[in-house]
């Protein structure tokens, strides 16, 4: 592990330079120790794919006091197991506006952009950037795509989307970026629920193809009037 400040009431701890499932357990892993240790003086902690910040309060402890601490916490060999959460999801058409693009660049057909998407059992690395979006591993390079060189000012909540090699789901209607190949009907952020996210890390994620038909259906009995 590496340590270095971040500000004036963090410590950032990397485990390397690339995404790895074995590397991400161990972040968690360590997350879940310093949670369990109840310092007075955390914060918080944020994992990420390999790295974990760890937020502290400056007026009770420094940076080099929580760097002892956080390395003399005492680690199981306990792996943690999430859930296995089916998606469904409405690939194509005006649910996904970019599957026909990521089939063109990658040189495949949409079906077959579908059938590669939806096949693997992905990991819930850390979620981010939006409450809820949970970053997902495991997708085959085949499809990889780069970004929208101008992000759009409004992609719909459940959308599906594709970054590089990343794949992801807008759990909020907000700006972004990435190729939209689908939409999911299910809610991934509901502040009126405990816990508010449907995912954390952690948990296992499989992609189900679905008919339009069934996502008006399965998003009438998820939204309501929404």
């Amino acid at each position: 592990m590496k340590f270095k400040p971040l500000g004036d009431s963090a410590l950032l701890i990397f485990f390397g330079e690339v995404i790895d499932e074995e590397i991400n357990e161990r972040i968690h892993s360590l997350a879940r120790a310093i949670e369990r240790a109840n310092f007075e003086w955390l914060v918080e902690v944020v994992p990420a794919y390999s790295s974990l910040a760890v937020l502290y309060n400056p007026a009770l402890i420094d940076f080099e006091s929580a760097k002892r601490a956080v390395e003399e916490v005492e680690l199981t060999s306990e792996r943690f197991e999430g859930k296995l959460v089916e998606i469904p999801v409405v690939y194509g058409g005006e649910y996904g506006p970019d599957l026909e693009f990521v089939a063109e660049y990658n040189g495949l057909t949409p079906d077959e952009v579908i059938e590669i998407h939806s096949r693997p059992v992905y990991r819930v690395y850390f979620l981010g950037f939006l409450p809820g979006f949970a970053y997902l591993g495991g997708m085959d390079d085949r499809i990889a795509t780069p970004r929208l060189e101008k992000p759009r000012l409004k992609v719909p909540a459940g959308s599906v989307g594709i970054a590089g090699k990343q794949t992801g789901i807008y759990p909020l209607e907000s700006p972004g970026g990435w190729r939209l190949i689908g939409r999911t009907p299910l809610r991934l952020f509901n502040p009126e629920k405990e816990p508010p996210t449907l995912l954390k890390p952690g948990d296992r994620v499989r992609f189900v193809p679905i008919d339009e038909e069934e996502f008006l259906k399965l998003y009438r009995e998820e939204w309501g009037n929404d």
